[in-house]
């Protein structure tokens, strides 16, 4: 069973060492450098295994757990239909998923914004709208009850927080957003992530923001002529500000702002370098639901295969994929991206980059080093 990010997830120790001696490493940098010896160790295929995520409908907990064990996934996104009526239930559902004793368990991830986007019946907690005309503490206070709703039921990671800026032509996404502004939007964002955290890894979305250009990108890819400076000064400032508050994953939307580049944001090369260089986060990018191009209808968008090793050289540390998915879609996204790698299509050292991402949240998450036989 593996632990909440919040036993493992401590900051960089303040007091001085004694003298002579080093000062205690990060448990981030601990993590990493944990990471980094386990990827060493996998063969192309685990590594491309594991910066995919997946998703099988229904609630059997060995059905569930076989998916993605069998197919050594990085991470299972819950959806609607994995989840049972009642917390306990879902816990078992979540252990399942954890796989064997001794494995390092996958990022079980979940959309559980509040309000409109619910996956947990029992999560009545405010949200978006609500949270937009109260002070930011409200949002820290809701995420923070939010948080623990996940941790208890097993769930190591959400995409919740919502960054877009809620303008007039953000469409869909508006009454989910945390603000109507950018310097309200940051606020609250940055005031989310304070709260979730201490619980659960938290997920600013959809980067570059959907509150430049109209649109739904379930159905199509929202676009905007919107000047990178522009961009900066009005829609960068929530990202900025959670990846301040330590968010530890972003996720890239299906976005084409044309100032920047004609591929959505979600394979851009040019977004990612932005995210890392400009906004410099560290953590884990992470795609949107991938089988959001599918349903766009543009013919360059059609292969899940494509887009996942796409997403992947472009700078994306996980692929997720969800709708138009069958049980094999995650597995042939791996295939993939390995002979993509195996070819030199994709760059190996980019591969194990974004694997070196997704096992460091990983090993937080599985409660290792907190082990008292880890030196």
């Amino acid at each position: 069973m593996s632990a909440s990010p919040a036993a493992t997830a401590v900051e960089p120790a303040t007091a001085a060492p004694a003298r002579g001696m080093a000062a205690p490493a990060s448990r981030d940098a601990v993590a990493a450098a944990v990471a980094t010896e386990i990827v060493d160790g996998m063969s192309t295929a685990e590594r491309a295994s594991a910066v995919v995520m997946g998703n099988i409908g229904g609630t059997d907990p060995r059905a569930l757990g076989s998916y993605v064990g069998d197919a050594r996934l990085g991470g299972f996104i819950l959806m609607g239909s994995n989840v049972p009526e009642s917390e306990r239930e879902l816990r078992r559902v979540t252990d399942a998923l954890d796989g064997a004793d001794g494995a390092l368990p996958p990022l079980v991830a979940v959309d559980e914004e509040g309000g409109t986007v619910t996956r947990l019946p029992w999560d009545d907690g405010p949200a978006g709208a609500e949270l937009q005309g109260r002070a930011p503490g409200a949002a820290e206070a809701a995420f923070d009850e939010r948080g623990r709703l996940l941790r208890e039921a097993g769930i190591s990671t959400n995409f919740g927080v919502v960054a877009d800026v809620g303008t007039r032509t953000s469409g869909f996404i508006r009454p989910r957003t945390l603000g109507g502004d950018p310097d309200a939007a940051a606020e609250r964002v940055a005031a989310a992530v304070e709260g979730e955290r201490t619980h659960a890894f938290s997920t600013l979305k959809h980067f570059p923001g959907h509150g430049a250009a109209a649109g739904d990108s379930h159905s199509a890819i929202p676009e905007t002529s919107m000047p990178l400076g522009e961009w900066r000064a009005e829609h960068a400032p929530p990202f900025e500000a959670g990846i301040a508050a330590g968010a530890e994953l972003v996720m890239s939307g299906h976005l084409r702002f044309t100032d920047v580049d004609d591929a959505p944001a979600s394979l851009s090369p040019a977004w990612y370098r932005i995210l890392r260089h400009d906004l410099h986060f560290r953590g884990v990018a992470i795609t949107d639901d991938l089988g959001m191009l599918l349903s766009s209808g543009d013919a360059r968008y059609a292969d899940p295969v494509r887009n996942a090793v796409d997403a992947i050289s472009a700078g994306a540390d996980m692929a997720l994929m969800v709708a138009g998915a069958d049980a094999g879609t995650a597995g042939a996204m791996a295939d993939g991206i390995e002979a993509a790698a195996e070819s030199g299509e994709l760059e190996p050292a980019r591969l194990e980059e974004a694997a070196t991402r997704v096992v460091s949240l990983r090993v937080i998450a599985s409660g290792l080093l907190d082990d008292p036989a880890f030196d």
